[in-house]
């Protein structure tokens, strides 16, 4: 049973004792560490081939809010030698990874290589496992403020030292030191033992939207001043004592928890209707006050001259499950607006004259799509270009010609930023089999199926698959 489930040339004998096993399993972990060690290798030679002349501009981190708020930050540090940001995308899909991810594994070799180099002997010996040093390359890379080249030398030291076995406080107590020994960090006049505290203001308040449980809740974190958290919590109090006296038979902090919602609907509401905003509004003549977009999904059928949704959907925001109840319940709250779409045949073949691609064929491409369709690549197909497979001549009206690229669903598809101008300007390539369905080749010939169900790596032309015996 054990030789079947493990392939060829895994074998592994059904006869072996508890010794022979453990014996076995250590060898397999070495093999692992070194193959993990091979590849960091492999990685930082791969950059090497590349630098940002070579191809394009320099890989970098993308992090931040919306247009115009959005950082680069370098994928490793400084010292470092830059990388050309397309080919990046080549090896992540090799490795069946992300180009994130690719770029995390180019940052952490790079990183390890020259600003670590003890760190990197050590994982090339065989003495620390990779893993444990790109933790290290990880802290040492998006620290802030950004390390020197000496500084991250420093904890290299320290580091290899213990053969780096450090775990997560302790580097991160091990970085604040090489802050504060190189004075990195600016003068911070909340620092002061007297009056620092008149530079600080704690007040915040935090939704943790990005983290939502899988019952449909979120945590929300807040620092506010006194006056108003006294204010707060009789407010909810108040709506909790209410909820109860209408008959809720919930607990008191789901009763509280409630009244904050009621609480932000209402005000959000009162706000809009003193502003003078119109709008739909229902029986106490407020508008109303929800404006968050969630896109829900549920496979629904006919019964009759009923239409009947099934207990299960998909909630786009997040890829998550989301129970129809759910969505009754929020439904069922007051001044709560909803839109309910028609629903979108996905192999349609819609089609627009010009260019430009009207919100109904970007809708069905969305819905298709669900994310870019880029090997390997999650990006929600909502935050996407929607790209011309075949690129659309945009001369070939005026010449005469037949549009070679016209827009039709079959000839659209969802591209992130990085990914549409990765096609633009590289040899990379794609082209559709089937609605929603494409193959990817790459600039060295390896081919990619991408489909709604994901990524399957394709045999590149001219190799042949190795037959099992």
């Amino acid at each position: 049973m054990i030789d079947t489930l493990a392939g060829p040339g895994t074998e592994v004998d059904d006869d072996l004792t508890a010794a022979g096993l453990l014996a076995l399993a250590r060898d397999r972990k070495s093999a692992e560490d070194r193959a993990a060690a091979d590849l960091l290798d492999l990685a930082a030679r791969w950059a090497d081939l590349h630098p940002p002349e070579s191809i394009h501009h320099a890989a970098t981190f993308t992090s931040g809010g919306g247009i115009g708020l959005e950082v680069e930050e370098p994928i490793a540090g400084d010292g470092c030698p830059t990388v050309a940001e397309f080919c990046v995308a080549e090896l992540g899909t090799v490795l069946g990874i992300s180009t994130v991810s690719a770029k995390r594994l180019i940052g952490h070799a790079l990183e390890l290589r020259h600003r670590l180099p003890r760190l990197w002997a050590q994982v090339q010996s065989g003495r620390v496992p990779a893993w444990r040093a790109r933790s290290v390359a990880e802290a040492t890379i998006h620290a802030t403020p950004s390390l020197t080249p000496e500084a991250a030398g420093w904890v290299d030291a320290q580091v290899a030292a213990v053969t780096g076995r450090v775990g997560p406080a302790q580097l991160d107590r091990l970085v604040a030191e090489t802050i504060k020994r190189f004075e990195l960090a600016a003068a911070d006049p909340a620092a002061d033992p007297e009056d620092g505290y008149l530079s600080v203001d704690p007040r915040h308040v935090t939704v943790h939207g990005e983290d939502v449980h899988f019952a449909g809740t979120v945590r929300i974190e807040a620092e506010v001043d006194l006056a108003d958290a006294l204010d707060v919590d009789r407010v909810l109090t108040h709506g909790a004592e209410r909820r109860k006296a209408l008959g809720s038979t919930e607990s008191l902090d789901a009763r509280r928890a409630a009244a904050l919602g009621d609480l932000a609907r209402t005000q959000t509401a009162l706000d809009l209707h003193r502003q003078g905003g119109a709008g739909p509004r229902d029986g106490d003549d407020l508008p109303p006050a929800r404006e968050v977009v969630l896109h829900a999904h549920f496979d629904a059928s006919l019964d009759g001259l009923s239409t009947v949704f099934g207990p299960t959907g998909r909630l786009e925001e997040g890829q998550r499950l989301l129970l129809l109840e759910q969505v009754r319940a929020w439904c069922g709250e007051s001044r709560t607006k909803v839109t309910v779409k028609p629903v979108i045949d996905l192999n349609a073949h819609l089609e627009a004259p010009g260019y430009e691609v009207p919100d109904r064929i970007r809708e069905q491409v969305i819905l298709r799509d669900r994310s870019c369709v880029f090997p390997f690549c999650t990006r929600p197909a909502r935050r996407c270009d929607v790209d011309h497979v075949i690129e659309y001549g945009h001369d070939a009206d005026t010449e005469g010609r037949p549009q070679p690229g016209p827009t039709v669903t079959p000839n659209l598809a969802a591209l992130c930023r990085f990914h549409h101008r990765l096609k633009t300007h590289t040899a990379w390539h794609y082209d559709v089999i089937g609605p929603g369905e494409f193959v990817w080749t790459s600039p060295h010939g390896h081919r990619y199926r991408r489909d709604p169900t994901g990524t399957t790596a394709l045999d590149p032309p001219g190799i042949p698959r190795p037959r099992r015996p």
